[in-house]
């Protein structure tokens, strides 16, 4: 079986103007890196479409029509300071759960060991019915519900590495202990929840960095709290929520990774799965908003996928 990458040229049209972090040259940026020689054998698939109920397992009827009837017909509208929508963008949200879903779907029948979805905009800042964080619809969560609903697994572990705190996903899963969400990210930063006695039913487990913080710090964020966590909840299924703005040249924050720690961290939920998924990870692009970061980083975690 080989590392699954799924992607749509969707993703590209999703228009948030110029100078917005969240910008399309993003997915430009991760798909020139997958050029390399490293990245022929890696299995490329066009994400389909999520259908509605499958959103509707995470977010209210009455929220998404309400982004369904935001979307203009021209031009750009906010829904707050930060997040931004264009005529494509319902469109580009709606194919960024179904990757996260087909992504499921492939794990869980082993057409493929692993998969990484390339999509935005991302998810993990995206709550019940608020849209925020550039996030429109929670992918992790809609892959999660996803998983239990049709698939009938019982545990799902979301870990999120992302700088900024997944705030959305711990809204979702807050008192359902089937769903562990477990994060590293800086702290005091947006959204600003994420604190370490933030702990939902027993199933949210945070791990805050201070700015400045660098691999050392993680790892030991990971190692000590996040890992243990994980083996100790034996999840049929982790899902990653991989931003990669915790990279040290990311202008959105202040955590100083590099592509090793990526590569390191990809490695040791790659062995969470193997011993209690039966191998089962699906990984969805987050944040990351230095191109060369972004690149360089993605790189190092999908070829971790596929050698790991």
């Amino acid at each position: 079986m080989n590392t699954r990458l799924y992607h749509h040229e969707i993703f590209a049209e999703h228009l948030t103007g110029p100078d917005h972090p969240e910008r399309p040259d993003r997915m430009k940026a991760v798909a020139a890196a997958l050029e390399a020689e490293a990245f022929q054998h890696l299995d490329r698939a066009e994400a389909p479409e999520a259908p509605l109920e499958a959103i509707y397992r995470c977010h209210p009827e009455e929220y998404v029509r309400r982004i369904a009837t935001t979307i203009p017909g021209e031009g750009l509208t906010r829904l707050d300071n930060d997040t931004v929508v264009s005529p494509k963008s319902f469109s580009a949200a709606l194919h960024a759960a179904g990757g996260a879903i087909a992504a499921v779907d492939d794990v869980v029948a082993k057409s493929a060991k692993n998969v990484f979805v390339a999509a935005r905009p991302p998810g993990h800042h995206a709550e019940r019915a608020i849209a925020m964080g550039f996030c429109l619809f929670n992918n992790a969560g809609v892959a999660a519900r996803h998983a239990q609903t049709v698939h009938g697994l019982e545990r799902v572990a979301i870990v999120d590495w992302d700088v900024h705190h997944g705030n959305g996903t711990q809204d979702i899963f807050w008192s359902d202990p089937s769903v562990l969400y477990a994060s590293t990210h800086e702290m005091p930063l947006y959204p600003g929840t994420g604190a370490r006695n933030e702990t939902g039913a027993g199933n949210i487990v945070n791990a805050p960095l201070r700015a400045g913080d660098g691999g050392e710090e993680f790892r030991a964020a990971m190692r000590e709290r996040i890992l243990p966590e994980l083996e100790a909840f034996e999840p049929d299924l982790v899902i990653v929520s991989a931003g990669f703005d915790a990279h040290w040249r990311d202008p959105l924050a202040n955590i100083n990774l590099t592509e090793a720690d990526f590569d390191w961290a990809t490695g040791q939920l790659l062995d969470v799965a193997d011993r209690h998924a039966g191998g089962r990870l699906v990984s969805l692009l987050e944040g990351g908003y230095d191109l060369k970061g972004l690149a360089f980083s993605a790189a190092a975690h999908i070829k971790r996928l596929m050698t790991g």
